[in-house]
């Protein structure tokens, strides 16, 4: 099918696409037209990855917006929406406007409604529709990428619910689901009422294989000669074989640190073939990369960067991983040794692709499990791209003939698992029920329970009753709680459930911050919760009538597991909490901190060898400020569970205390990418529980209001006004402070050589921040700075180096260390 023969586009869109390259459609993709694609057909497209999926939802998109619709394009990852937005924005010369909307969970987001298509997380489509965003019931087509991620038991539930609300509210909505690898694209196909398009055909052929001995044996009975001499390892005898022919190689890898070591190894096979042009952007590239966090991980990052390799994992900030995505789709970097994160969707095709580790650990398990057919075959599939390769290769390693034998019946021969709903978890259930309730899609059980019947998870179950059972398990929970009311057969939310439900909370995370926050209020006067149940007490009550949870429910500890893999350290961290010495009945920063740390939205760090004796020590020296009983020590899961949030709570005291980034990578055995998710996710808790205690009506709400302050600018509470001018930071706010000026009117009027002197003779950061303040004159021009005494601030360890000015121009309060 040529472009000229797509029925139901803009006209101009087929000459567009012919200037593209694009003569004829692949086959997958005419036969999506051909099952009605572009009249408005739901369609479930289970195709390889590179055989045209993106342009699959493109022409359903178009053809809705000819017809005066809307589009929406949900993606699991926010950098994929910043990549697929880059991606529809060459359709704006057709009049095509894009917007896209990833954070906020408080927003209407009412500016998107001038936007035809719309790209956003699963998780903000979710929100808008609790949010009453009036744009929603003005959505013609919507498209699920990566569909087979509903069987992820984080953020599977969330995707599942929202095709069905969507759905709902438009009940002539078209559905486009997309997926590389669906063991089930019948069953799901099914649920949403969708054709299926199920294809294996690729543009460029894709060879799967084991390397074993001296050769990587292939599906199709092929063989490759690659040897392994004495003084290599199998991955780097792989990689220097692809870059023989010019080719890049992903390496995947069961942990940061495998992916750290290995990406310094292949960096010396790497440096062999760089030449002289190559390496100085490679140069130009590490210094990018220093220049994002100073941190030993940023430094060990540049370092392989030098060499043309790179690691890619959780831990690395988020403008590290965009300068390696980056990097490597140019081939300035030939190899990335990364973590399964990167098989997720975000574009990074390489020629060939190992898997070195199929195994890896798994705490429910109890030991080293072999990963999902899914997953392995979602890290293949990022092997050759058309246009790019002649061809791709997939490659898992075998030390003898029997592993070779094993890999190629596990994974090589093997279709992907049906993809299951895990909408029944105890976390899912509660969050969404509590939301359908809120914003009105059911008033009643009977309700509920038919609009449950329109998810995945109704169409899979084969247990007689167990919804029914599972759903009035959580109602009770949420009764119990205050956050939803029954009068007879109707259910609403009370005013707090609302106010839950638009903060996105997970309402045992709400039921916990309020709890402290009570608690916290009690205590001024006097014990007075001593006898009342505890968050965590209620959760251990059984619905009534019900002397057990139903068969196969899901509790909230049991997907609690982080993804953090943290280092030992047994270094007891500082704290400033004195500061709030001086009101025993005032909610402490560290208190808040912990508070927020021991709910469901935020993982917790682990405990490693020594830390419990030290978060022990730590724990009874800071009880008066925990909002909450501290269980026994006999109580080993819940003591274990309140130190590992005191670790956390440390951790975003050390960052609220200025302490350096690095000081804190170090401590405890994280990355930047780390620090940063934590103290996002508080800032985003701490938020929540300033509203909540606004609701109400707590004396804490301003304790609360300054913690977050803290956390969102890194800064103890004397620069908290100095550090919100937009490019000072936490660093130029010491610095500024130290000098004399201590709030945002003293910099307005501040002297212009000291405030030069304070910023180190930076001229245009100076006018910068000045004209951000409000200055009428900010320039600098002759102007000499005063020469300022650098101080250090005594309770956060940093040392005068650690004042050391970055060499940015412009400091975001989270990315200035």
């Amino acid at each position: 099918m040529k472009p000229a023969e797509i029925p139901g586009v803009p006209s101009g869109i087929d000459d567009q696409l012919t200037s593209e390259g694009i003569e004829a459609l692949y086959p997958p993709q005419a036969e999506a037209v051909e099952a009605g694609l572009t009249e408005g057909h739901s369609l479930v497209a289970s195709v390889p990855t590179a055989s045209g999926k993106t342009l699959i939802a493109e022409l359903a998109m178009l053809s809705a917006i000819k017809q005066g619709g809307k589009a929406l394009y949900i993606v699991p990852l926010r950098a994929l929406a910043s990549e697929k937005k880059a991606e529809f924005e060459r359709w704006q010369a057709h009049g095509i406007t894009v917007g896209v909307s990833t954070g906020n969970y408080e927003s209407s987001g009412e500016w998107l409604s001038s936007r035809d298509i719309i790209v956003a997380t699963s998780e903000k489509v979710d929100s808008l529709v609790r949010n009453n965003a009036g744009w929603i019931d003005q959505l013609s087509c919507v498209v699920a990428d990566e569909v087979h991620l509903v069987d992820d038991k984080n953020r599977g539930p969330t995707l599942e619910v929202t095709l069905a609300k969507l759905r709902r509210i438009n009940p002539g909505l078209q559905v486009v689901a997309l997926s590389a690898t669906v063991g089930n694209a019948t069953e799901i196909a099914e649920w949403l009422d969708a054709e299926l398009v199920h294809s294996e055909w690729r543009p460029i052929d894709l060879r799967m294989g084991v390397h074993f001995g001296s050769a990587i044996n292939f599906d199709d009975g092929s063989q490759r000669e690659v040897p392994v001499e004495r003084s290599q390892r199998k991955t780097e005898a792989l990689v220097d074989d692809t870059l023989e022919e010019g080719g890049s190689t992903l390496v995947f890898v069961n942990s940061r640190r495998n992916a750290e070591s290995a990406a310094k190894r292949q960096a010396g096979v790497v440096r062999r073939r760089v030449d002289s042009d190559e390496q100085a952007e490679l140069e130009a590239l590490a210094d990018e990369i220093r220049g994002v966090s100073e941190t030993e991980t940023s430094e060990d990052l540049a370092d392989c960067v030098e060499g043309g390799a790179a690691f890619h994992h959780a831990g690395l900030a988020s403008e590290h991983r965009s300068l390696i995505e980056a990097a490597f789709r140019d081939r300035l970097l030939k190899v990335i040794c990364a973590t399964p994160t990167l098989a997720a969707g975000v574009n990074t095709p390489s020629r060939r692709v190992i898997v070195r580790d199929w195994r890896r650990y798994d705490s429910e398990f109890g030991g080293m499990k072999p990963l999902d057919v899914l997953e392995i075959h979602q890290m293949c599939g990022r092997a050759g791209r058309p246009g790019l390769d002649p061809y791709g290769e997939a490659v898992l390693l075998a030390k003898n003939a029997e592993t070779m034998d094993e890999l190629f019946e596990r994974y090589i021969w093997a279709d992907p698992e049906p993809v299951r709903s895990k909408l029944a978890a105890e976390p899912a259930l509660r969050t969404h029920l509590l939301a359908t309730i809120s914003s009105g899609f059911a008033n009643s059980r009977e309700e509920l329970l038919e609009f449950l019947e329109a998810t995945l998870y109704a169409t899979q179950t084969g247990q007689d009753g167990r919804l029914e059972t599972v759903t009035e398990t959580v109602l009770a929970y949420l009764e119990a709680n205050e956050f939803i009311e029954r009068e007879g057969k109707t259910i609403r939310a009370t005013a707090i459930g609302h106010t839950v439900s638009r903060l996105y909370l997970d309402p045992m995370s709400a039921a916990e911050i309020i709890d402290g926050l009570r608690y916290a209020e009690d205590t001024r006067g006097e014990a007075s919760t001593a006898n009342q149940p505890t968050q965590r007490e209620k959760r251990k009550r059984p619905a009534a009538g019900d002397d057990t949870e139903p068969e196969g429910f899901v509790s909230a500890s049991e997907l609690q597991a982080a993804s953090e893999s943290n280092e030992e350290t047994t270094e007891k961290p500082e704290t400033d909490s004195e500061t709030d010495g001086d009101d025993p009945a005032r909610p402490t920063p560290l208190g808040l901190y912990h508070l927020v740390s021991r709910t469901p939205d935020m993982y917790e760090l682990y405990l490693k060898s020594g830390d419990r004796e030290t978060y022990t020590e730590q724990c009874y020296e800071h009880e008066s400020e925990f909002l909450g009983r501290v269980p026994s020590e006999y109580e080993e899961v819940e003591f274990e569970s309140w130190l590992s949030a005191l670790k956390t709570a440390s951790l975003l005291e050390n960052w609220a205390s200025e302490v350096d980034e690095d000081r804190i990578t170090e401590r405890y055995g994280v990355g930047p990418g780390d620090i940063r998710g934590k103290v996002e996710t508080a800032e985003w808790l701490l938020g929540a529980a300033e509203q909540l205690a606004g609701e109400l009506g707590l004396s804490s709400r301003v304790a609360v209001r300054e913690a977050k302050k803290r956390i969102e600018y890194g800064v103890r509470e004397e620069l908290i006004d100095l550090a919100g001018v937009r490019n000072v930071g936490r660093k130029r706010a010491r610095r500024l402070f130290e000098a004399g000026i201590k709030s945002r009117a003293e910099l307005r009027e501040a002297d212009k050589t000291v405030v030069l002197g304070a910023l180190r003779g930076r001229e245009k950061t100076a006018e910068k921040i000045l004209q951000n303040v409000g200055r009428e004159d900010p320039s600098m021009d002759d102007v000499e700075p005063v020469e300022l005494e650098t101080k250090a601030v005594a309770t956060t360890e940093n040392s005068e180096a650690d004042l050391e000015e970055d060499t940015t121009d412009g400091q975001s309060s989270l990315g200035d260390f």
